[in-house]
């Protein structure tokens, strides 16, 4: 959608239900994504969100306006035709989870670190029945194989909308236990959130933050809040 802005040529935006769960209708005119299918969605909530962001388009359609609708396009013209490569992708980050890779000093960082990382791996631990391996440094550590099938058998019961989603909470946050902990709600979200801006908000007590630093944290943050509500918004 990066390069598509036509004018507006609709009045209303309305949701109605469509074989698969719910469309968007503009003018009575069903939308599709760029690949040319029917754009449906799995719940009347997430349907809801994508009329929103079509109504609030002023003359000119901004796709950067619309998270929601993007999220939809990518599930059904991508993620759906691309499924097992998309979650082996992802499921690789367990590799070299954030997580597991701690700081060998300053002492303070350490503490926050394991304050912040321990409880989730603890957790990922006790719901999926596997174990991690943690290190300090840089070096690489290798995890279990059994860590890894296990969670890959679990990211691959997702839907092509969940997975859309979880790849951006994996990508913005660095760490597919993280991302993991979101769709579990095992924590809240801006929490989780924090937790994998541990290393740079330190960095920057440390040595101050440039704007364009500022900017691109702020953009990862919404794309990972967006992530996260449209997982929700994904489940039947």
């Amino acid at each position: 959608m990066s390069d598509w802005a036509p004018k507006r040529f609709w009045k209303d935006a309305t949701v109605v239900e469509a074989p698969g769960g719910f469309t968007v209708l503009l003018d009575g005119r069903g939308v599709k994504t760029p690949g040319k299918a029917p754009l449906v969605v799995p719940t009347r909530g997430f349907a809801d969100e994508i009329a929103a962001e079509w109504a609030a388009q002023g003359d000119k359609i901004d796709p950067d306006t619309m998270p929601a609708t993007r999220a939809a396009n990518a599930a059904i013209d991508k993620v759906s035709r691309q499924f097992d490569e998309v979650a082996e992708l992802l499921t690789a980050y367990g590799e070299t989870d954030l997580l597991c890779y701690r700081a060998t000093d300053p002492a303070a960082l350490i503490a926050r670190q394991a304050a912040a990382w321990d409880p989730l791996l603890e957790w990922s631990s006790d719901r999926f029945g596997v174990q991690w391996r943690v290190t300090s440094g840089v070096m690489p550590t290798e995890q279990p194989a059994e860590t890894l099938a296990k969670l890959t058998a679990h990211v691959a019961t997702l839907t092509p909308f969940q997975l859309t989603a979880f790849h951006d909470l994996v990508a913005m946050s660095g760490s597919l236990v993280i991302a993991l902990a979101v769709t579990e709600q095992a924590a809240p979200v801006e929490e989780l959130w924090r937790a994998s801006r541990i290393d740079e908000d330190w960095q920057i007590e440390q040595w101050g933050e440039d704007e364009e630093a500022q900017a691109l944290a702020a953009r990862r943050q919404d794309s990972f809040l967006a992530a996260a509500r449209f997982f929700a918004l994904s489940a039947c």
